[in-house]
């Protein structure tokens, strides 16, 4: 087992799970719930998205929700700033 680093962030951790969830986003709002339950659980108390406690394979991204993970998506993994992928100055 690989050490794990003593003091880990859980909000940047949530940070970065709520910008991969944009990554498997289909149907609208629905995304593939297939990360740790216990940081899901912080993002659904958080009212980024719906429960993800039950049978189904996929939660809803709350409207801020999206919002939040496309923002954090282009801000931690994108090449260039969001005003640019938008044409902005």
């Amino acid at each position: 087992m690989y050490p794990v680093p003593m003091d880990i962030d859980p909000g940047k951790v949530d940070q970065a799970v709520l910008a991969l969830l944009s990554l498997g986003r289909h149907e609208g709002y629905r995304t593939w719930k297939a990360f740790d339950w216990e940081i899901m659980g912080r993002l659904y108390q958080k009212g980024y998205i719906t429960d993800p406690v039950g049978k189904a394979k996929s939660v809803l991204f709350t409207e801020e929700g999206l919002r939040e993970s496309e923002r954090l998506l282009y801000a931690l993994f994108c090449r260039q700033s969001v005003g640019d992928a938008l044409g902005k100055p």
